[in-house]
């Protein structure tokens, strides 16, 4: 039994210390590092996930495991505007992070219908739940779709991502996207 719990504690932290390594170094990182970092063989790195991609994918299927229950956990929150561009700013913080281990996945041939599409869908969802609750909250126009929400996403994480943003000019760059989110009087099509 002992035997069996260290096994999983040397996985757990294998996937921890992945998901630092190849969210930091992206498609250059190694699973070597990894190994190192973890404190354990690349045999056992191996044993666990037989590939790369695999190891990947686990990470991030966990990744988007853990956000999708941040999400679901704010569907109660009694001010679901604030808990809809809270996730909102949190997943944009958590973008470069996000992509650099998306970009080392599909770099080592990681499956486009993989574990980890079906896990991005369960966080869409999520965010769809979020969205809804603050339109019916009358915190977000209601001619909003998460299609729209989705396509904000995408650019403000890319953004946050891949052009050297401080904070105060991510923080203006959401105070922009989210006053165009916010119910308005202004006509809404251009």
């Amino acid at each position: 039994m002992a035997r069996r719990a260290d096994a999983q504690a040397n996985r757990e932290r294998v996937l921890d210390v992945a998901e630092d390594v190849f969210g930091h170094g992206g498609k250059s990182a190694s699973t070597e590092e990894v190994a190192r970092l973890a404190g354990v063989g690349i045999a056992t790195v191996f044993r666990n996930f037989p590939t790369k991609a695999a190891l990947l994918e686990a990470v991030l299927v966990r990744h988007f495991e853990r956000l999708t229950a941040e999400a679901e956990a704010r569907l109660d929150a009694r001010e679901p505007g604030e808990a809809f561009f809270g996730f909102f700013r949190h997943l944009v913080a958590d973008a470069t992070k996000k992509i650099a281990l998306a970009e080392a996945l599909s770099e080592a041939g990681g499956a486009a219908d993989s574990r980890a599409t079906e896990a991005a869908q369960a966080l869409r969802r999520a965010v769809g739940g979020l969205l809804d609750r603050a339109q019916q909250a009358g915190a977000v126009r209601d001619d909003v779709e998460l299609p729209e929400v989705y396509a904000l996403l995408v650019g403000a994480s890319r953004a946050a991502a891949h052009a050297p943003l401080d904070d105060e000019v991510r923080s203006r760059m959401l105070g922009i996207v989210f006053a165009g989110l916010a119910p308005t009087a202004v006509p809404r099509n251009p």
